[in-house]
């Protein structure tokens, strides 16, 4: 699998999916179902990272452009 830091969102959703896949499945092991977890979760946090960084570079754009103030609440 790619390096987490290189992948895409998209490519980590993908990779998120067949982990699902993997632990739905009856004959996994505790041992590997805890590795897969674990890759998940990691996996899930690099896609929080991209949407987080995406979200900002968003925001940004728009207050600059006078659409929205996101600085009032």
């Amino acid at each position: 699998m790619e390096n987490e830091k290189e992948m895409t969102f998209e490519e980590c959703i993908t990779a998120l999916e067949n982990i699902l896949k993997d632990l739905e499945r009856q004959d996994i092991s505790l041992e590997d179902s805890v590795k897969a977890y674990t890759k998940g979760l990691e996996l899930s946090k690099k896609c929080n990272e991209i949407l987080s960084t995406n979200e900002k570079l968003v925001v940004e754009k728009m207050t600059e452009s006078g659409l929205v103030d996101f600085t009032q609440e």
